[in-house]
């Protein structure tokens, strides 16, 4: 048993996701002796140099900050292990070698946005919402080899809203998930958590549904699925990297969107508008409006503005 605020904390973290989270320790009052993040990168039109939200975080804070390109680099290794970390903590960040994740006493503990075992890998919010999921949540685990499979530590479920889009529950989750961490810490310093092994493969996994990354045949809307489908996809796939169907040649992504249940009058794919509310595609079963889009070449915009300064070729 130890004093929580007494652990040497080493975070590991990239994006605004992982900012909450350390921002959670630190107002919990967790010792975080170094914090690891992505190198900076050139980003953008004029090609500035792009700092990671958690490293803008820890520079405000004054916290010890490492960027290593490789986490396999001798120095790096080097500077990891003088930090003589009692624990290290990750979110969203980079998949860990081995010396990495085992190198501190207490192990290395991962923040993931799925009740796991479901919703193992790379995108597992984008995929709750695609699927139609109606409850989510986060888990705290030890990291081990296999991706996503080691021992369970804490976990907390979350609804998801009928019309919540990705990105909104992101921005939900990334809080519930910060206060959750906090919690595991406090756990495994009092001794009080107790680790429970996912099923193996070979157990009871027949309905595991997983969490691939995303890519761009994922994002391509079929317009023969069902309205349901089409409005899930778009719905997980908002902000980020958007679902999208091709008009006029040119790429058009859909942000947001609600649906209508009816027999299809033309065939899937064929869309119907009246050029100054409504825009419309046909599915197998109803149609989806299309209420937020962006066209290829310009700005993402609600679907009345789009009408009014589009001159559609029919």
């Amino acid at each position: 048993m130890v004093e929580f605020q007494n652990l040497r904390i080493v975070f590991m973290g990239t994006p605004d996701f992982a900012a909450a989270s350390l921002d959670a320790l630190v107002q919990a009052g967790c010792n975080i002796i170094a914090v690891i993040t992505a190198p900076d990168k050139p980003a953008g039109r004029g090609m500035k140099i792009n700092e990671s939200a958690v490293k803008r975080y820890a520079t405000e804070k004054s916290l010890n900050i490492l960027q290593p390109e490789k986490l396999k680099n001798p120095v790096f290794l080097e500077q990891l292990k003088l930090l003589k970390a009692d624990l290290q903590l990750v979110v969203a960040f980079r998949m860990l070698p081995e010396v990495v994740w085992n190198m501190p006493p207490m192990g290395t503990i991962n923040l993931h946005g799925s009740l796991l075992p479901q919703y193992r890998g790379a995108a597992p919010i984008n995929w709750a919402v695609i699927n139609g999921e109606k409850e989510t949540g986060v888990t705290t685990f030890k990291l081990q080899q296999e991706i996503d499979t080691g021992n369970i530590l804490l976990q907390e479920k979350m609804p998801v809203g009928e019309n919540e889009t990705a990105g909104e529950l992101h921005d939900r989750m990334k809080f519930i998930g910060a206060q959750l961490l906090v919690k595991t810490v406090k756990g495994i310093a009092d001794g009080s958590l107790k680790e429970q092994p996912q099923p193996s493969d070979g157990d009871r996994l027949t309905g595991l549904k997983h969490a691939p990354k995303i890519f761009t045949e994922t994002c391509k809307i079929d317009w023969g699925n069902s309205v349901e489908t089409i409005y899930n996809l778009i719905r997980g796939l908002s902000p980020f990297p958007g679902a999208f169907t091709y008009h006029d040649n040119k790429m058009l992504k859909i942000f947001r969107s609600h649906k209508e249940y009816s027999a299809a009058l033309t065939s899937p794919g064929t869309y119907q508008t009246d050029k100054k509310t409504f825009f419309k595609f046909a599915c197998s079963d109803g149609y989806i409006y299309l209420d937020e889009i962006q066209i290829e070449g310009k700005k993402k915009m609600p679907v009345e503005d789009f009408l009014r300064g589009y001159k559609f070729h029919q």
